[in-house]
Order: C-alpha cells, then sequence, then structure tokens
C-alpha cells in the first residue's frame, strides 16, 4: 500500500483529531524509581513508520521510532534552535561557506562499532542523496574530515535552514556498513538509546526495542523500557491507553474530557495550517488570481473561526498566517486583517473586473472532503463556480499542484528562515513554481531575509510576513493544534515541525 506522505497525512490526521509482548532489560542507574514514572514508554503513534532508512524517511510521525535506533548529529530544542547531539558543537565559517562540526568519541553502534568521523561523513553522504533527506543539503558542495573528532561540510551557497533541517531530523546517523550493504530498510543499525528487536516486533502493527548498553545520553531517555504502536483510527487509539496498552497517544480533541476524568496529562501545540494554497499569482494559469483584489476578496470571503469550531471543534487558532502562533515572527494584529466581510469581498472581486464572478476548477478528494461544504459556500456566495475533479488521496499530491487553487492542510515550521524558504521560495510538492520573484513589494523582501543576519533578518522576515498577509499569497483560514494525551508520570513536549516529537521531548514529569 503507497504510504501518505507528511502533509497528506496532517490532512487526515486533521480530520481525525478535529471532527503484544514486550521486550525489557534491567534498569540501569538513573532510570524512574517506581514513583517516579513508569519504566515502560508504550507510545500510539498515528502512522506506521515510513522506512528505518532516514534518507527516504518522513519527518512527520517517524520521529519516534527513529530516535529511537539513531542519533542525531543536532536536535532541536523546544522552540526549534538547533543545539548538540553527536555533534558537541559548530562554527560556521565568516564567509558562510561551510561548517565544522565537533564529533563526540564516545558512541558506539548497536553492532559495536565506533561512531567516528568517517562514519559520519559516510551518513551525511548517504542523506544528501537521500529522496527525502536531501532537502536539508540543497547547498552542499561536500563533506571532508579535518581531524579525528571534526567534519567540515562545505556550502556552494549561504545557507540559513541547513543547521535547523539537520535538527529536524535530517542528520541520523548510521552504520556505513548498513549503508553499503543497503540493508537499513529492514535492520536499522544506529548508536541510539534504543535498539529494534525485530523478533518480538511486527511490521506494520508493533515495534518493540531494548534499551542500548551504555548509551552516551542515557539520562535523556530514562525509560527501561519501549514499544511504539501505529494506530491510525482515533478511536482504536484511546481504547488502548484506555486499557493499559499504551500510555502516550497522539490524541482527538474529542477525548479531552475523558482524559481529564483519567488524570492524563494532556499537551498541545499549532501544527499546521488549514486552507486555499494559490499556486498561481501571475494569472498564467486563472487570470483571475493574478490580481490582488481577487485574492484579497478570497480571503474576506471566508470565515476561519467559524470553520475551525465546525470542523475542527476550536482546536487551534483563526489567522491569516503561516507562521506559527505564539512564534516570534507572529503577529496576532494580522489576524484581523481578513475578518469576513462578504460585501467587501464582492466589491474588491468587481474592482478587479469580475463582478459576476469566475469559473475555476479545483481538485478534491475524501480527506478534504470535511472542508469542502465551507468553500463551497464561501465561493458560491462570492459568485465563484467550481468545478471539483475528485480523485483519490494518492493522486491528491501528484495532480493538486497543476491547479490555481486547491485544498489543503500544510505543516509549519519553528523557525523562521525555514518557513520563508519552505512556504515562499523553494520548489516543494505543493508550490512547484514559486513565484515570489514576479511579485514587485515581496520580491525585494525576500532578498532583505536572504541578505540580512541575526535581528535584522527577523525584522525583514517580520516585514514580509506582513506583506504576505497583504499580498494574500494564500488564503488561510487557520491554524490547528496537534494534541497529545499522556499518562501520569509522563510528559510530552510538543514541537512546531514534527507532527511527533522524538523521544528526547517524551519524559519523566
Amino acid at each position: 500500500m503507497r504510504r501518505l506522505p507528511v502533509t497528506i497525512a496532517a490532512a487526515l490526521t486533521a480530520t481525525i483529531v478535529l471532527a503484544g509482548c514486550s521486550a525489557s532489560t534491567s534498569p540501569k542507574d538513573g532510570d524512574a524509581a517506581a514513583g517516579d514514572g513508569p519504566e515502560a514508554l508504550n507510545i500510539g503513534n498515528f502512522l506506521d513508520i515510513t522506512s528505518w532508512d532516514p534518507a527516504l524517511a518522513d519527518i512527520g510521525f517517524d520521529g519516534p521510532y527513529l530516535s529511537a535506533v539513531y542519533d542525531s548529529l543536532i536536535a532541536l530544542d523546544a522552540d526549534g534552535k538547533p543545539v548538540p547531539s553527536l555533534a558537541t558543537k559548530w562554527t560556521v565559517a565568516d564567509d558562510d561557506l561551510s561548517i565544522e562540526l565537533d564529533i563526540r568519541t564516545d558512541a558506539k553502534f548497536s553492532d559495536g562499532t565506533a561512531v567516528d568521523v568517517d562514519a559520519v561523513i559516510a551518513s551525511l553522504e548517504h542523506l544528501k542523496e537521500g529522496a527525502r533527506s536531501s532537502e536539508a543539503y540543497t547547498h552542499v558542495a561536500g563533506f571532508s574530515k579535518v581531524d579525528d573528532d571534526t567534519v567540515e561540510i562545505e556550502l556552494t551557497e549561504r545557507d540559513d535552514t541547513i543547521l535547523y533541517l539537520m535538527g529536524l531530523g535530517r542528520s541520523y546517523v548510521m552504520s556505513p556498513s548498513a549503508i553499503e550493504a543497503d540493508s537499513l530498510g529492514k535492520e536499522p543499525i544506529g548508536s541510539g538509546p534504543y535498539v529494534l528487536d525485530s523478533g518480538t516486533s511486527v511490521p506494520g502493527a508493533e515495534y518493540h526495542f531494548t534499551r542500548a548498553a551504555d548509551h552516551w545520553d542515557a539520562d535523556t531517555y530514562d525509560f527501561a523500557e519501549l514499544s511504539i504502536y501505529p494506530i491510525m483510527d482515533a478511536t482504536a487509539r484511546h481504547n488502548a491507553m484506555l486499557s493499559g496498552q499504551i500510555n502516550v497517544q497522539y490524541g482527538d480533541v474529542a477525548n479531552m474530557a475523558q482524559a481529564e476524568e483519567q488524570g492524563w496529562n494532556t499537551a498541545s501545540r499549532v501544527s499546521g495550517w488549514a486552507g486555499l494554497v494559490i499556486t498561481d499569482h501571475t494569472g498564467k494559469k486563472s487570470e483571475p488570481l493574478g490580481k490582488l483584489e481577487v485574492r484579497q476578496a478570497l480571503n474576506y470571503a471566508f470565515d476561519g473561526a467559524a470553520i475551525l469550531a465546525a470542523v475542527g471543534s476550536g482546536a487551534g487558532v483563526a489567522t491569516n498566517q503561516v507562521f506559527p502562533d505564539g512564534s516570534e515572527v507572529n503577529d496576532p494584529s494580522l489576524n484581523e486583517t481578513y475578518a469576513v466581510n462578504m460585501d467587501k469581498a464582492k466589491k474588491l472581486l468587481a474592482e478587479a473586473g469580475y463582478a459576476d464572478g469566475f469559473e475555476i476548477s479545483m481538485p478534491m478528494s475524501p480527506v478534504f472532503e470535511m472542508w469542502k461544504p465551507s468553500a463551497e459556500q464561501a465561493l458560491a456566495e462570492l459568485g465563484v463556480k467550481v468545478t471539483w475533479d475528485n480523485m483519490q488521496m494518492p493522486d491528491y499530491q501528484l495532480n493538486a499542484p497543476n491547479y490555481p487553487m486547491f485544498i489543503s492542510f500544510l505543516a509549519m515550521d519553528g523557525d523562521p528562515v525555514a518557513t520563508v524558504s519552505r512556504q515562499v521560495t523553494s520548489v516543494q510538492w505543493f508550490n512547484p513554481e514559486p513565484d515570489y520573484a514576479e511579485n514587485e513589494v515581496l520580491a525585494p523582501l525576500v532578498e532583505k531575509v536572504q541578505s540580512a543576519r541575526g535581528d535584522e533578518q527577523l525584522d525583514a522576515i517580520k516585514e514580509l510576513n506582513a506583506a504576505l498577509v497583504d499580498q494574500a499569497w494564500w488564503s488561510v483560514w487557520y491554524q490547528a493544534n496537534n494534541l497529545y494525551y499522556s499518562a501520569p508520570g509522563i510528559k510530552v513536549q510538543p514541537v512546531v515541525g514534527m507532527m511527533f516529537p522524538t523521544l528526547r521531548y517524551i519524559t519523566h514529569g
């Protein structure tokens, strides 16, 4: 069966959220004592592992699986800032064309071999060529050994996103022999805090792990046992937690009251935005969308708060922005820019020369049916006549970007520079032909972001954010929350950019 792309999986997740035998090991010194929390961590994830090979894996829901068996060179803190892991520190050259990583010398792969500079370079080269992981290394010329504990990343140009993307899940280190044997997809060999127990695991149903001996960061990963269960059905996942099979789950807002009755801990944070993705801002595919007044009219036509309440049970925030709510770039005052006003929307449409509306074709898939009634009602009232082209979900990601406009749910990033790159400037499945450079307002602001540094860069991104809202680059309706339930004694720290956080963010507490 074809697996869900992470962005489409996110949309399906939004639909759900908003509408065996475990292998054991003896606890080490420093393990949670009785009363401090459970010794076994049993996770109810939403999706199965995409691939045990980090070069082929998605980031979204793969985090718990991959972070169990692999160490990353760089990790992220709760706010999306890069922090040390296997790389104890890094230095960016004054000319921004190289990065030196200092590699720790006390890590070992599960096959007993040492994690050394040669292994790190082999992993980085594998990731650079990966179908998915290569996104972090698009501006990398190569990797070289400086000395026995230092790797240099050589860049073709300045790259302000590489460290963030590496920390997000694109810098896992793998056994060189496993890379050469092309066996990582079936038998992951890393230096992570746990080792996959293939004998007791059932692919697609349950995965059990034994604790790695003498892991260099054992204090961070202090659960003596680990199991992960991919359970897509929200009811089944909730029942698994009620029965005690799992003690952490990707939650459903409909179960909030029962979660409180059970005394479970609750954690939530915005994860992605729902709305209309506009791929044609120049009018090449659909002449009306090339006019600012038309795009602004589309924004005024939708009541994001009402859609969030109806579809999302209020679990999120109504906003016009793609920068995460609560982040340093998101400006709450911009959320009222397009307060729903159908009269104003129709007036703008008339000013653009479309007093009688216009016709457009849009794709539709069962995954997005929950948003269709709201879209149909608003667009029909505005005078936009839509022909819906129905297709099954696996074809949606392939075909939707060929349309001038489509409904989607896109994952967000915690890093503001990465948000500019992924949402605006770089080629993505949902943005196959970025056209910001043809917009006389946005082009110079993007250039300003790409050339500035530090606080000046942050200020430039804030200016760009305001301009993106004003230019109605999308019709954003709301940002949806990811929700997690955990049993007493277990704490989950959500991270923007990860649909399910990696294991370092699931702790006793």
